[in-house]
């Protein structure tokens, strides 16, 4: 299976493998004002994968923060799912929240993921069956043990300590208005501005009506907003969710290490950590 993205058919045609575990992370609400296509359809088989009350730290002042180690397995076990499962995950706003759940599976240890590219609606496009309800059986229970791969997560003292080192570049997805300081944070309470030496990608920049743009046109991307460094890539945006779909797409398109900020700007934006406008 590839560990990006796969398409609608390739899901379609994998739909009787016994190791298969299809996920909808939809959410019903987000940040960005997105409105979903398809609400209340589903792919067959699909199981429940809630972001915000299961699969993030419930103790934690900040929203989507990864998990315990013990919090994850749990709630993936009760998934059905093991660690020889194949995930594919999507969800009803095209590509949005599926990239952070691939996200956390590479954090805890397991690789074989890959998010539906343009989500429900692609596969809803390719003329494949829905239906109204997600599966909600008492799946039996998986045997998902976690690796903690903590080199792909940095915290804000890192980001501090980056800004004079320039070891990693940090690149900020959150929409240009957002980076320069000139609108409000849709969160009360978090100042305006990005963080010192960071570049500004909006995620919206890798994306082309719900999918993922092709390789060459991700690069072009990139390129366009000045992230031209061989450097290892660390991803940042409001929550640490929409940096997940930049993430991928330079996984899928580029080489180099990639890495989260999984605090993001809410816990910057409100820290003594320095700030810069444009």
């Amino acid at each position: 299976m590839q560990t990006t993205i796969v398409s609608a058919n390739w899901l379609y045609d994998h739909m009787q493998d016994p190791d298969l575990v299809i996920l909808d992370a939809s959410q019903s609400d987000n940040v960005s004002g997105l409105t979903p296509q398809f609400e209340g359809k589903y792919i067959p088989n699909a199981r429940f994968f809630d972001l915000k009350k299961v699969f993030s730290d419930q103790e934690s002042h900040l929203p989507n923060t990864i998990p315990s180690v013990q919090a994850f397995e749990e709630g993936v076990r009760n998934l059905g799912v093991s660690n020889h499962s194949k995930i594919v995950v999507y969800d009803n706003l095209g590509v949005y929240f599926s990239p952070r759940v691939r996200f956390l599976f590479k954090v805890m240890g397991h690789h074989n993921v890959a998010v539906l590219d343009g989500g429900l609606s692609a596969w809803i496009a390719a003329g494949y069956e829905t239906t109204l309800q997600l599966d909600s059986e008492a799946f039996e229970e998986g045997e998902f043990k976690a690796t903690f791969l903590k080199e792909l997560v940095v915290s804000a003292k890192d980001v501090f300590h980056n800004i004079n080192s320039q070891q990693d570049l940090v690149i900020d997805v959150r929409s240009s208005k957002r980076f320069e300081g000139s609108i409000p944070e849709p969160r009360q309470g978090i100042r305006s501005g990005h963080i010192p030496k960071s570049l500004n990608l909006p995620f919206k920049e890798v994306l082309h009506e719900g999918r993922y743009k092709l390789p060459e046109d991700i690069q072009k991307a990139f390129k366009q907003a000045g992230i031209v460094s061989d450097q290892p890539y660390v991803f940042t945006c409001g929550s640490g969710l929409t940096a997940c779909i930049v993430m991928l797409a330079s996984e899928i398109a580029n080489k180099n290490r990639v890495k989260v900020y999984d605090g993001s700007w809410t816990e910057w934006g409100q820290s003594e950590y320095p700030i810069e406008k444009d």
